[in-house]
């Protein structure tokens, strides 16, 4: 499977898909500012299976009917939150299907107690 990490994806990402062909978007050398309609045209054009990305917008802007691209979109993109989601995000990829949207929730992890006194 050929999958394409967001520019706001950790890069950290990649080792939880060592079965798969992953690519960064800046290893496209795609223009920066393209948007959500542009990107994912051109990840089809590509030949991309799935795209990673943590905008939690693209469900509101996107319609992936008909599309044959995938989005796993992750709940946050902040290295510390998402090591912990390894294997949530290795399973999400591996099973995506065309077309389909898959997000996984990401919890901040508890704040710690503050001594009282």
């Amino acid at each position: 499977m050929c999958v394409l990490l967001d520019k706001n994806v950790p890069i950290g990402v990649r080792r939880f898909l060592p079965s798969h062909e992953v690519c960064t978007f800046v290893e496209t050398r795609w223009h920066p500012e393209l948007n959500n309609g542009d990107l994912l045209q051109a990840a089809e054009a590509a030949g991309f299976d799935v795209m990673v990305t943590s905008d939690q917008n693209i469900r509101y802007q996107q319609n992936l009917v008909g599309r044959r691209l995938a989005l796993v979109v992750l709940g946050s993109n902040i290295w510390p939150i998402v090591r912990r989601y390894e294997v949530q995000i290795a399973a999400k990829t591996s099973s995506a299907a065309q077309g389909s949207f898959d997000f996984i929730e990401m919890l901040l992890p508890p704040k710690p107690k503050r001594g009282g006194g």
